[in-house]
């Protein structure tokens, strides 16, 4: 066995696992693990399982962010396919589509309540769980705007900056990767996080649009990411090859935050 990889007979839950950086890893995970638990909004893990005809992977519709719902949910999957023994949490909420001065203190309040909040409860939960058991590895998604703010030059209308709310629920990520770290190693439970940097969902890669050029330009590597490049990052983090890893923000940005 590889064992960078060494997911084999193990259980791993990925919310957000059909979206433009969730389908590659749920599609790995799904030849590499037991079971895959893909959860994401209504009826788009049915399609992912679907149209890539997954065999290991059980599609279950949930917006994460409902908090009412979640650690119900929570206890309903638990019973019905076990404490998973890694965890990829991609879901957020965000002001999407909105400048600075036109996000509420409401906008701004639910937006966090929905991405942080939830994550919070959602790690604390399965960590415990598994902490119970002695093992398990959980892997939150940051951003490079959890790190460094957008630069308001390269946006120019129609694109929008992403939104303030975004980037400090993606810097809480952070920290709260730290603070799980700490609280659970203890127990052999490890808590690292990813940092993506510029990975656009553009319809067919265009990246010949002034937009694509000018950020790909800010890239030390010259270009923007692939979203099958997040997949070697979030196996290693999950898998036995990083036993000894926790705490930790693996930043795959091309170099972004670097200068």
């Amino acid at each position: 066995m590889n064992p960078w990889y060494s997911l084999e007979e193990k259980t791993i839950w990925v919310t957000g696992g059909a979206g433009y950086l969730g389908t590659p890893i749920s599609e790995a995970l799904d030849g590499l693990c037991g079971k895959l638990v893909c959860i994401d909004l209504e009826g788009r893990a049915e399609a992912l399982v679907r149209d890539h005809k997954l065999a290991r992977t059980i599609p279950v519709s949930l917006n994460v962010s409902n908090l009412d719902k979640l650690p119900g949910f929570i206890d309903e999957m638990i019973a019905a396919h076990g404490v998973p023994d890694g965890l990829v949490h991609m879901a957020f909420a965000s002001t999407r589509g909105k400048r600075l001065n036109a996000i509420s203190a409401e906008d701004f309040r639910g937006s966090i309540d929905q991405s942080l909040t939830s994550a919070y409860i959602l790690c604390r939960t399965l960590g415990e769980r598994m902490k119970a058991r002695g093992r398990g590895s959980v892997v939150l998604f940051s951003s490079m705007y959890g790190v460094v703010s957008p630069d308001p030059r390269i946006y120019v209308d129609p694109n929008v900056p992403n939104p303030i709310d975004y980037g400090v629920a993606k810097a809480g990520v952070l920290q709260m990767t730290r603070y799980f770290a700490v609280h659970y190693g203890p127990s052999g439970v490890r808590f690292n996080a990813v940092t993506p940097g510029p990975f656009p969902n553009v319809p067919g890669n265009k990246y010949d649009t002034d937009f694509m050029r000018t950020l790909s330009a800010k890239v030390p590597m010259g270009r923007v990411g692939r979203s099958s490049e997040m997949v070697g990052p979030v196996l290693f983090l999950l898998g036995d090859g990083a036993s000894y890893v926790t705490g930790q923000s693996l930043v795959v940005d091309g170099g972004w935050t670097v200068w």
